[in-house]
């Protein structure tokens, strides 16, 4: 992944101004949002940080930013510049930092941390493991939301079910010219195993958290969410 302007605008291709597939997102960010609130219970003191905000401005992206009342409270980093997205937030105060390092705070310094539909994005198995690491570690509570690789259509591809296995999905982003999306580095498809793998080196006193989140499909739900916080037993 690079850094310069608009570094997110290709998570967008599919998710145009007011079409069907923007509309999908809207009503799984609701859902999102409403998961966040529901399970890191924030006062208007709590200190927030928001992990990968999008350089793109627009209805669909930055959930936090659109809906928290105390923007104040809230810092993001993201990879990109950013000019368009503090023009549009002023009161949030934005970092630009680099992909795969670590993050400029101190552990413990938030209430809460969240990322929301970034973590897929981070390069590899072990970049996502040191990704959730400084979630971790930042926050006293970590609330990562995620596609779900069994909702029925692909975020990022708008390809139906086929993405459901790596191999009729790499075969499918080859014939529709989105061979980008079947790389590692570009994406991983997530699954509740996939977030069990990344929270087995949670700190001890931390407790773990898997549940669906988004449009609510049942097993199919649009989205997953990993929640780290202090002073429960572990849930899956």
């Amino acid at each position: 992944m690079v850094t310069g302007e608009l570094v997110d605008q290709r998570y967008y291709q599919v998710a145009k101004p007011n079409s069907i597939a923007e509309r999908l997102v809207l009503a799984a960010r609701d859902g999102i949002y409403r998961d966040f609130v529901r399970h890191t219970c924030p006062t208007p003191e709590s200190t927030i940080l928001d992990v990968g905000v999008s350089d793109v401005v627009g209805i669909a992206a930055n959930l936090i930013e659109r809906k928290y009342p105390d923007l104040h409270r809230v810092t993001a980093v993201g990879l990109g510049v950013a000019h368009e997205f503090q023009a549009e937030f002023p009161q949030v105060a934005y970092r630009q930092i680099e992909p795969d390092s670590p993050l400029p705070f101190e552990t413990g310094q938030f209430d809460i941390v969240t990322s929301n539909a970034v973590l897929e994005h981070v390069g590899s198995p072990a970049a996502q493991s040191r990704f959730v690491e400084e979630l971790v570690r930042v926050g006293r509570t970590a609330f990562i939301t995620v596609p779900h690789r069994f909702f029925p259509v692909e975020h990022h591809t708008g390809i139906p079910v086929l993405h459901w296995r790596d191999s009729s999905f790499g075969v499918a982003c080859r014939l529709l010219a989105k061979q980008e999306w079947a790389e590692e580095a570009n994406l991983i498809l997530m699954t509740r195993r996939r977030l069990r793998q990344l929270s087995i080196d949670v700190p001890a006193g931390k407790s773990v958290r898997i549940g669906m989140t988004g449009i609510r499909l049942g097993p199919f739900s649009s989205n997953l969410f990993l929640l780290v916080g202090e002073g429960r037993h572990a849930q899956y």
